[in-house]
């Protein structure tokens, strides 16, 4: 059965970041708060986690697009190949905040993702995501945890989602009320930004 964790956004404890952190290390499954909506992830180099995450979802890892949530632009060339000014731009502008960047991906992604031709990046405006990643020291991949019921779509309330994921998941960080809308999705990948989906995001950065 998972751990409940309560950690404050406002002033994450160092110690609740290292516990989760050291699971994300061992493999296991984590669902966090962001600026949006609840999300589940693990450590992007552990193909296990992954696994794992495909089969909850009902997908072959292959074929699932997950975003990369990292602490910062600064480890973007890790995985997205060369970026213009402009579209750096524009990264730097709207983020950290509620988007979800399609960019190119490079040679560095790990084996499972190969294939891909883009990546989402992800750089939430939140302090517990955000501290998480950074303490790992590489950045998690991260889907959204919809709910079957269409009206609610996102379950908001961490105790409701604890209830739901606890015996499928190894931590969930109860970071208070969530968002019950998604980022907004931009493909950045081309020529001209694209909008894939509106979410919380202002489309009027753009």
């Amino acid at each position: 059965m998972a751990q409940f964790i309560k950690i404050y956004e406002d002033k994450p404890s160092e110690a609740a970041i290292a516990k989760v952190v050291k699971v994300l290390k061992e493999g296991g499954l984590v669902i966090y708060p962001t600026d949006t909506v609840y999300g589940l992830g693990c450590d992007i180099t552990n193909s296990r986690a992954l696994e794992k995450i495909a089969k909850i979802k009902g997908i072959k890892l292959e074929k699932a697009n997950w975003s990369f949530i990292c602490h910062d632009l600064s480890n973007l060339s890790d995985y997205v190949r060369q970026i213009d000014t402009a579209t750096f731009k524009i990264l730097k502008r709207a983020l950290p905040g509620p988007y979800t960047f399609i960019l190119p991906g490079n040679n560095n992604l790990p084996k499972e993702f190969k294939k891909k031709k883009t990546v989402g990046i992800r750089v939430p405006d939140n302090a517990i995501i955000l501290e998480m990643v950074k303490m790992l020291g590489n950045p998690i991949v991260s889907t959204s945890i919809r709910d079957e019921d269409d009206v609610i779509e996102y379950t908001t309330d961490p105790e409701l989602i604890f209830e739901k994921w606890q015996n499928l998941v190894d931590i969930v960080i109860d970071g208070g009320y969530g968002e019950n809308i998604g980022s907004t999705i931009i493909d950045l990948s081309e020529y001209e930004p694209v909008v894939i989906r509106e979410g919380k995001g202002d489309l009027d950065l753009f």
